[in-house]
């Protein structure tokens, strides 16, 4: 049976992602599901939950940008566009980088870079503070349903497949966030 977490139990929200295992959590728009990026079972799961090829990729989220920066290769990203972008966090606003080491070949899929936020949404901020790094952030529904907007979602579309909920309220965007390329400025998904 999956777990309930509210705000007030983010540390045990955090433990279950720490010990390998997926929870569904609010962002600015829609339920994401989440696990530790370096955890490759936990990761996988996601995509057997989705019913969607792991070749797609996905994003990480953090709560600051301490959390995000390991995962930018940062000698091929000018100081000027770095600047543009940490102006921008926190916020609904993606980017796609030049990847580092760091990134685990599996979140990035096929991409060459790696889409990073760092959030201003508060749930999504304090799971990762809790969790002490960046988590996968990828919506929380099967392959061409609509992403969830509830708990109650997420669960009629997981059940006891899923390993825990953060039940608590999304953001106020009204669709998940712009990506853009952080070098070239492109809009990759509106």
């Amino acid at each position: 049976m999956s777990q309930t977490y509210t705000l007030d139990r983010l540390d045990a929200a955090a433990a279950l992602l720490r010990a390998g295992g997926v929870l569904a959590y609010p962002t600015e728009a829609v339920y994401g599901l989440g696990c530790d990026p370096h955890d490759r079972a936990a990761f996988e799961r996601i995509f057997v939950l989705k019913q969607r090829p792991a070749t797609q990729g996905v994003l990480l989220i953090g709560a600051d940008f301490a959390q995000v920066e390991r995962y930018i290769d940062l000698a091929r990203v000018p100081d000027a566009v770095l600047d543009q972008v940490r102006a921008s966090w926190p916020g609904p606003h993606t980017w796609i980088f030049p990847r580092s080491a760091a990134v685990p070949a599996w979140v990035a899929g096929a991409h060459a870079g790696i889409a990073l936020r760092v959030t201003a949404h508060a749930p999504a901020a304090a799971l990762c503070r809790a969790f002490g790094g960046a988590l996968v952030s990828t919506s929380a529904n099967p392959h061409g349903a609509p992403p969830a907007k509830s708990a109650q979602t997420v669960r009629d579309y997981f059940g006891d497949a899923l390993d825990g909920v953060l039940d608590a309220p999304l953001g106020t965007q009204d669709r998940p966030t712009t990506i853009r390329d952080a070098l070239s400025g492109a809009i990759i998904r509106a």
